[in-house]
């Protein structure tokens, strides 16, 4: 009997590059054919996602005809409620066997394996998402340990499969020893770290495969099952650059990116003052953040960079404009630093250069590092090139003392202010800095409080 899969992983929402991929995997389906996608499929960086809690991505892979998919980090990023709408929602499984509520309850619509019927063949199909560590506590999650969870799949499911495909969300470098370890493993198509393979490989008769990234390649493993044996027959990853892109794909594309706009673009409020943005120069907007971001997480000081936004805030306010103005998906996150540690970032937050330097850092969506800004709370004392003092709720910030700040996880990890990355007891949330914007953008008390400067310059001193 044989049998051909078609996968993809880490697509991560280029659904332009999906609708060339689809023209593949349709002309390459054969009678008995699995497709298969290893997880980051739904990115939400995608206005298309946002605006339909996900489902246009469900609608997509229900065109291409994707039998079954794993979840990937990205899934988990809108939070655990939409990955339930999604799966719950979706015509074919969601699977995960050692990703679960951090109460340790099942999450609604997710299978820790299926198994699919193709040419009177059995196949057990499981899947493994990335322990995401610090952040599990914030995304709501709990992550067993994957090769448990294969193992104990394997048993649960004994005597009832001819065949087993894992799709591992855990990256390329767990292949080899997975295959080592699991001989029951009969193919594992790898994904999260986007490596390519221009071929299958196999170790210890398992067969290995990885199709890359962003839907630039498809993988195909062509196999043959006899006398409880898999044969490997034939495998490649083919590029889907330059194919002529599926139509229907791009139709569904349109569709539901005019129903996300529409849906996103719906007033919540309208703006007592307009909150202006800048890169370099303080701004009532990145002070807005940096207060709620204080209040919301109880710390002694609010810290952010301008870099997170990239234009201000007038009149209405809709989920649209947020992710506009703000589409870096990074989260609130407190950390512990010292207090020279942060009046040596504040410092270097006066050079211009800093500023404007390219900001690139995971998750970051934007174009400049740009300007620290703090909580109201916190008085900047400078000449313009050197920190003079750091009054902190009247109070001289001490050189050796640890605060509690209220900030991202893109300042914690020390991008573009590296001496913040000297931190301890980092705590993530599964909200979006957005999200804090939306919340404190109609409170007339911190609309005012952002407007006052929490920069000084020093008085030069008479002789």
């Amino acid at each position: 009997m044989r049998l051909r899969i078609l996968h993809t992983n880490d697509i991560h929402s280029h659904f332009d590059q999906l609708a060339k991929a689809s023209t593949i995997i349709k002309q390459s389906t054969q009678e008995h054919t699995l497709i298969l996608d290893g997880g980051d499929f739904a990115d939400f960086r995608s206005i298309e996602l946002q605006g339909t809690k996900g489902m246009a991505a469900i609608e997509l892979l229900e065109e291409v005809g994707y039998d079954a998919l794993t979840i990937g980090n990205n899934e988990m990023f809108n939070g655990i409620h939409t990955l339930e709408y999604m799966a719950s929602n979706s015509f074919m499984p969601f699977i995960s066997n050692n990703l679960v509520k951090k109460d340790l309850s099942a999450i609604k619509g997710v299978f820790p394996s299926v198994i699919l019927h193709k040419n009177n063949l059995r196949i057990l199909i499981t899947g493994s998402s990335p322990d995401m560590g610090v952040f599990n506590e914030g995304l709501g999650v709990h992550m067993h340990s994957y090769k448990e969870a294969i193992v104990n799949e394997l048993e649960r499911n004994k005597g009832k499969y001819d065949l087993c495909i894992l799709l591992n969300h855990v990256g390329t470098f767990a292949d080899d020893e997975l295959a080592k370890e699991i001989p029951e493993l009969d193919v594992i198509l790898s994904a999260h770290d986007h490596k390519l393979y221009k071929e299958a490989k196999i170790i210890e008769g398992t067969i290995l495969n990885s199709a890359g990234k962003y839907g630039e390649y498809i993988g195909i493993v062509d196999i043959e099952i006899k006398d409880q044996q898999v044969t490997l027959l034939h495998s490649e990853t083919i590029e889907t650059n330059g194919v002529e892109a599926d139509e229907r794909i791009l139709a569904i594309l349109k569709v539901n990116k005019e129903r996300a706009i529409e849906a996103l673009s719906q007033p919540l409020y309208k703006l007592t003052q307009p909150l202006w943005h800048d890169v370099i120069g303080e701004n009532p907007l990145t002070n807005l953040i940096a207060d709620g971001l204080r209040d919301s997480l109880e710390c002694e000081i609010g810290l952010m960079n301008s870099g997170i936004a990239n234009a201000g805030l007038f009149d209405d306010v809709s989920n649209k404009k947020l992710i506009e103005i703000c589409p870096s998906p990074l989260n609130p996150t407190t950390f512990d630093v010292l207090g020279k540690d942060i009046k040596q970032a504040l410092e270097q937050a006066l050079d211009a250069q800093t500023c404007l330097a390219d900001g690139r850092g995971p998750g970051f969506r934007g174009k400049f590092a740009g300007r620290l800004h703090v909580s109201s709370n916190t008085e900047i004392v400078h000449d313009g090139k050197c920190v003079h003092d750091v009054i902190l709720d009247g109070k001289p910030l001490e050189d050796d003392r640890w605060y509690s700040v209220a900030s991202s996880d893109y300042l914690q990890r020390g991008s573009g202010y590296p001496t913040l990355a000297n931190n301890r007891n980092d705590q993530y949330q599964a909200e979006e800095i957005k999200d804090v914007i939306r919340a404190y953008a109609n409170r007339c008390e911190f609309i005012d409080q952002a407007y006052l400067n929490r920069w000084k310059l020093a008085t030069p001193v008479k002789v």
